[in-house]
């Protein structure tokens, strides 16, 4: 039985709706929910699936463990390539946020109405296979001199990792993670 009735709207694959009314037939159970009672139902009423819960997170622990390792293994953090593209991410970047403050970042101003408006953008730009999981969750470092850590991280799209990161990298703020001889 499908977890939504109605019609699959032509925005989104066949494949993609089919996972997601696998996902959804967990949470509602066998009665059938519409594409705008979803839209519109609380986060409390769909509940939680603990076990996908726990597979992102170690998923993102792993990503972010990787990530700061691999910080020291390069000198010229320039070098470091993040994706394929990693040249025209750092330009859109910077054309797009020119003053966003990377050495540290206030989580309630990147995550204000404004911000999200523009950062959503920016991340479309991404998607359809241009960065593979463009919109996973990822963790980010708030502030870039200290490594990643309970009280310094926060949880953005996989894009919005990469272009801080990057920028980071090419503007000097991750040289203080060297290997320690």
């Amino acid at each position: 039985m499908s977890a939504l009735s109605g019609a699959k709207p032509d925005n989104v694959e066949q494949e993609d709706w089919d996972k997601l009314q696998k996902e959804l037939s967990k949470f509602s159970g066998s009665s059938k929910m519409t594409l705008e009672q979803l839209q519109n139902a609380s986060p409390d009423s769909l509940g939680n699936n603990q076990e996908m819960e726990s597979q992102w997170a170690e998923k993102a622990f792993k990503h972010a463990e990787t990530y700061q390792n691999l910080l020291p293994v390069f000198a010229d953090k320039t070098k470091l390539k993040l994706t394929k593209i990693d040249n025209v991410i750092y330009k859109h970047f910077r054309e797009t946020f020119p003053k966003l403050d990377i050495a540290e970042l206030d989580e309630d101003f990147i995550k204000s109405k404004e911000q999200k408006a523009l950062w959503r953008l920016f991340c479309n730009v991404y998607k359809d296979g241009v960065v593979p999981d463009y919109n996973m969750g990822s963790l980010l470092r708030v502030r870039a001199k200290e490594p990643f850590g309970q009280h310094n991280c926060m949880i953005v799209p996989r894009i919005q990792f990469f272009a801080i990161e990057i920028a980071r990298n090419r503007e000097g703020l991750n040289d203080c993670f060297t290997k320690k001889n």
